[in-house]
């Protein structure tokens, strides 16, 4: 298959300074492009996936928006139980309600749940293999969070969480190995659309109780025997690994979408890291916390979004409200904005998670948010909030049709 083929050309990567610094046209990189009939003239280069212009989300030389979903386990099922390939039908269904991508976990959970990765590294890219050639035959793009639980990679090189903000650790070594594998393994496949860091490493920075919150001794899923101190999550170590991995899949890959995984910050995350206290954030310090926490070359702010209505700002604050100081923090950093989950599950009711799931679907599209992904698609996990075609939630997939229908019609306007 065409992913499996070597480095990609090194021409992408002057391609894409080419367009970023306006010496192309954005329209002129689109997807299988001709060559040029000059017979001196290089070939256009093919960019897969999404990449950014001068702050806008594009795809196949066009401006992109477009609601995808949460494919959590669609590796991790298969991982678990090589012989389950139920993800192929959950792609095949993605596919016929118009669904572009799925953002999905693209290791274990647990330490325990990458012992295939130690054992027989072949199968365990096999499996992963059999997971990106399927999305490929259904068109669905894919976003892989690589590290999707902060401690599971300190905690299977036997470190503490501290490591993650030391470039020279065990951890970062393993991050650096991970990442070259997956990334060469598959920058040449159209279903990669982006990479993503993990998921919601903000949540738990600086917090004023620190020592309550630190992660689960489970010894039997592969976690150290104790936690400390040093197991204590800061802003500081959070950002040394966002960089140090954005700098990494650079290496390999030059154009796609790097995305920290982040969830929206806390009402409190500035003044937690400035002062170590609960007091709320002003609307500067949300937005400084925004660009700050996507250090270059990360190029793409990532949020997670599930509250209609919260106290954030010392005020009442709509979402609506909200989205739109994300989108003013996303246009001065030039890095799009990704609300990479949003929703709402059973324990509202079937009459207010439907109204809660319509508002923030609707807060998304007239906001223009560029991208964004329901949580969760068919998550056995979670049966308060999973999603498929043939449950009482298949109007949310009915409801995203309808609305990348819409954005998609934004996208062509923007691309004339």
């Amino acid at each position: 298959m065409s992913w499996r083929v070597g480095s990609i050309l090194a021409l992408a990567g002057l391609l894409v300074v080419a367009v970023a610094s306006g010496l192309v046209a954005a329209s002129e990189v689109e997807w299988g492009a001709a060559s040029r009939t000059e017979p001196e003239s290089e070939p256009e280069v093919e960019i897969l996936g999404l990449y950014v212009v001068d702050g806008v989300l594009m795809k196949d030389g066009k401006p992109f928006y477009g609601i995808g979903v949460n494919y959590f386990n669609l590796f991790s099922r298969t991982l678990a139980q090589p012989w389950d390939k139920s993800y192929r039908e959950g792609l095949k269904t993605l596919a016929e309600y118009g669904i572009p991508f799925a953002r999905f976990m693209a290791i274990g959970f647990w330490p325990v749940d990458n012992k295939l990765y130690f054992v027989d590294k072949e199968q365990y890219f096999q499996l992963l293999d059999d997971v990106v050639a399927a999305a490929e035959e259904y068109g669905v793009g894919l976003i892989p969070s690589l590290f999707w639980h902060i401690p599971t990679v300190p905690d299977l090189v036997k470190e503490p969480m501290s490591a993650w903000g030391d470039v020279n650790s065990k951890t970062h070594e393993f991050m650096r190995t991970y990442v070259r594998e997956v990334v060469t393994r598959y920058r040449n496949s159209p279903a990669i659309w982006g990479w993503e860091f993990g998921n919601e490493f903000n949540l738990g920075v600086d917090l004023p109780n620190a020592a309550e919150h630190r992660p689960p001794v489970w010894p039997n899923l592969g976690t150290q025997l104790t936690r400390g101190p040093e197991d204590d999550w800061t802003r500081e170590m959070m950002r040394t690994a966002f960089k140090a991995f954005a700098e990494e899949v650079r290496k390999y890959d030059p154009h796609r979408i790097i995305t920290n995984g982040n969830s929206i910050p806390r009402p409190s995350e500035w003044h937690q890291t400035a002062y170590g206290t609960w007091q709320q954030d002003t609307v500067e310090q949300f937005r400084e916390l925004l660009i700050g926490d996507s250090p270059d070359p990360m190029n793409v702010i990532s949020v997670h979004v599930y509250d209609v209505v919260e106290n954030r700002f010392n005020k009442t604050t709509p979402v609506t409200e909200t989205i739109r100081h994300m989108m003013a923090a996303a246009e001065e950093a030039k890095k799009p904005l990704f609300i990479g989950e949003f929703g709402a599950g059973a324990a509202l009711g079937p009459e207010k998670e439907r109204l809660y799931f319509n508002a923030l679907l609707n807060a998304i599209v007239d906001a223009r948010v560029p991208m964004s992904a329901l949580w969760v698609y068919d998550f056995p996990g979670q049966p308060e909030n999973t999603v498929r075609a043939d449950n009482e939630r298949a109007y949310q997939l009915e409801a995203l049709r309808e609305a990348n229908y819409k954005l998609a019609a934004l996208s062509e306007s923007q691309g004339e």
